[in-house]
């Protein structure tokens, strides 16, 4: 890892929530991530699974987490079982912690081998009456690979099919969702390290230069500042590869007179930062991309504020429709009439604004969360409307990162997105 050690508090903290919602004579089971095959005799870079990080700090392949609350014996009530290093393992993967290392990092004072899980597991599981299993429960996600803990569900199963199975996610969904001080401070440094990307790409970009070149110097800058990387693939899409919402080739040149779309953010300890950012390659708004541009930053800034307790994004994102359908018809997108017109099932705004304004943001991009989940002070979303015309080359998006109160607090709020800030910084 490139952060600096992390406080056990937080860890410990959240694991107290965990046990205060399971049930009693229960024990939880939590594994970390696969590493992934890439080709040959090589892996994909290790990243930990969301919810093991977030119960343990520990950011290690090969690592398991059982709480059993209730164990008569306290030192079996959490156990972290991690890898058992050797000189070969050093020599061939470097260091992996040691169980010093694990106790600092994550809080737990019994640290045992994987080698060790088997034995130790019968002794938790035939004292416990339910087994929590964390399967991946992501409605938008569904991956043909079996992953562990789908593959470990079978192994209990066979091996102890008395005992009744309980569903650890929704609980960590609801844990995950308000986020702690430590958390936001997480997210703040991975908002500040994408500000220093931001800047450096105000200087960078001119006319000519190639997307992925941009996508160079982000990426230069997140790993200079000790982030892990990208949270995820980046968007760095110029003229009509903005209207493309998911475009990563990032492969084209960028052209005088286009705009720039980039849809980018560090990854810092794991937390995510998601920020979008709309530029003029040449340095320079013209009149029509400026009027486009500002209608999609009244409107964020507008939103920003409706990001308080109580509301949910479901209720939002209707709220925006009608907002940025007004900012369509004053740039002479449509008119009232047509809308009055339009087909209820495909209405015009659609045309111009396919996606939605806001998701919830943490130790995934796309953090644990519905639509419908009522929003409460501590949990962190996006907020990115967007403006997409095709037959005028023009795709704006402007994304900040937003934690929910009385009054939004807004993580990007140092990040340029005025016009002529924009051009001002763009002249050095």
């Amino acid at each position: 890892m490139k952060y600096p050690q992390l406080n056990s508090l937080l860890f410990e903290k959240n694991r107290r929530k965990l046990i205060s919602e399971m049930s009693k004579n229960s024990i939880a089971i939590v594994h970390s991530n696969d590493q992934m095959p890439r080709n040959g005799d090589q892996y994909y870079p290790f990243r930990q699974n969301s919810d093991l990080f977030y119960l343990t700090g520990i950011d290690q392949e090969r690592t398991i987490l059982t709480v059993c609350p209730n164990h008569p014996n306290p030192e079996l009530r959490e156990i972290l079982f991690i890898i058992e290093s050797n000189e070969q393992i050093a020599t061939w993967e470097g260091h992996k912690y040691t169980t010093e290392e694990a106790t600092k990092t994550s809080g737990i004072r019994t640290i045992k081998y994987v080698s060790d899980l088997k034995s130790i597991l019968r002794e938790l599981v035939l004292g416990a009456e339910y087994i929590y299993l964390n399967l991946n429960e992501n409605p938008k996600f569904n991956p043909e690979i079996q992953l562990i803990d789908s593959r470990f569900m079978e192994y209990i199963r066979k091996e102890y099919p008395s005992h009744e199975l309980k569903r650890l996610a929704p609980i960590l969904k609801d844990l995950r969702l308000k986020k702690e001080p430590e958390e936001i401070e997480l997210i703040k440094e991975a908002c500040s390290i994408t500000n220093h990307a931001f800047d450096r790409i105000l200087k960078f970009v001119k006319p000519n230069v190639c997307e992925y070149q941009v996508e160079a110097e982000m990426t230069h800058e997140f790993l200079w500042h000790r982030a892990t990387g990208h949270a995820y693939p980046p968007i760095v899409a110029s003229g009509k590869n903005a209207c493309i919402l998911h475009y990563i080739e990032n492969n084209k040149e960028c052209k005088d007179g286009d705009l720039l779309l980039m849809d980018f953010g560090a990854e810092y300890a794991n937390y995510a930062a998601d920020c979008s950012r709309t530029i003029p390659v040449n340095g320079k708004f013209t009149s029509r991309q400026k009027e486009c541009y500002e209608a999609v930053l009244r409107v964020q800034k507008e939103v920003i504020t409706w990001l308080t307790p109580g509301r949910n994004i479901t209720e939002i994102n209707l709220q925006v429709d009608n907002l940025i359908q007004e900012e369509h018809i004053k740039l002479g997108l449509y008119t009232r009439d047509d809308v009055t017109h339009q087909d209820p099932k495909n209405p015009l705004v659609r045309k111009y604004y396919p996606h939605g304004t806001c998701h919830f943001l943490g130790l995934d991009v796309h953090d644990v969360g519905d639509k419908t989940t009522t929003l409460e002070e501590g949990m962190i979303l996006t907020c990115e409307p967007g403006l997409y015309i095709p037959e005028e080359n023009i795709g704006i998006r402007i994304e900040n990162d937003i934690v929910v109160a009385k009054t939004p607090y807004d993580l990007m709020k140092d990040i340029p997105r005025e016009v002529d800030e924009i051009e001002s910084l763009m002249k050095r």
